[in-house]
């Protein structure tokens, strides 16, 4: 008897390039590339421009693959956002979804990463990393938010597999690196004092330029008892915050952006 093998799920896949170049007092796409699921839509903006990543599929699970790459040339400024919030759902047993995003800043360009927040819900599998090369005199700002289940629905993570990777490397040195790792019961680990104390969301925050440390105390000022601020290097701030959902977050974070980034966040974060 000829046993028919089970048919395979269907998967997600999406990859998108994105290459930004200073064409008199704009900003402009250089290069463009686009595939599966992975979309890029342009703001109407002044100066800057503002690329929005928007994953067609409607989330993430296991066994997908996502890679975005950005590039934003010399003197140029481009600005990268996400339409919503991306959602990570349940992966079937030894399946695990993937991202990957790229970021490279020439000399004197500048490259602020603003994604909406990443949604993880019970049962979900991800493995996603950031990798940024940037040149000692461009200017990044990058912010990564995670949320553990959503709050206001009552959602508990018991189950969750995630893996979550930062590497920024400034003159091709290696400047910072992060590991997030979180495997099974994840409201127990959140829940200790010295990992998050009960917080269901939080958000990391890169700024890195020439002089970056000297705004270090304004944002300490801005930020909750719940968050903090570190100046690695004189040209290197990193922020940590924590908040009980994403909505509480969300309002600690945006003016903290702001003041990055000094200007508006992009349109897709006030819908």
């Amino acid at each position: 008897m000829t046993m028919t093998p089970a048919p395979k799920a269907q998967r997600a896949r999406g990859r998108a390039r994105i290459g930004a170049r200073l064409r008199g007092a704009r900003t402009a796409i250089s290069d463009l590339h686009m595939s599966g699921s992975a979309k890029l839509l342009f703001l109407r903006a002044t100066g800057a421009l503002q690329a929005v990543y928007l994953n067609s599929s409607g989330g993430v699970t296991g066994g997908d693959a996502f890679d975005i790459a950005a590039r934003a040339e010399a003197g140029s400024h481009l600005v990268m956002t996400t339409q919503a919030a991306e959602r990570i759902y349940r992966a079937l047993p030894g399946e695990i979804g993937r991202v990957d995003a790229r970021l490279t800043l020439e000399p004197g360009a500048r490259l602020d990463w603003l994604p909406q927040e990443t949604i993880l819900f019970e049962g979900a599998a991800l493995d996603r990393r950031l990798s940024i090369d940037m040149a000692p005199d461009a200017r990044l700002l990058a912010c990564e938010t995670l949320i553990f289940g959503r709050h206001a629905m009552g959602e508990v993570l018991h189950d969750l597999c995630l893996r979550d990777r930062i590497d920024l490397r400034i003159g091709g040195r290696l400047a910072f690196a992060d590991r997030l790792r979180l495997e099974g019961d994840v409201a127990d680990t959140l829940a200790r004092p010295a990992v998050a104390d009960g917080a269901g969301a939080m958000a990391t925050v890169l700024f890195a330029a020439p002089g970056a440390a000297s705004i270090r105390d304004a944002l300490l000022e801005m930020l909750p008892a719940t968050a903090g601020v570190s100046a690695l290097t004189g040209d290197l701030l990193v922020a940590r915050l924590v908040s009980v959902d994403g909505f509480t977050l969300r309002g600690h974070l945006a003016p903290v952006l702001r003041r990055l980034s000094g200007a508006e966040l992009p349109r897709p974060w006030m819908i």
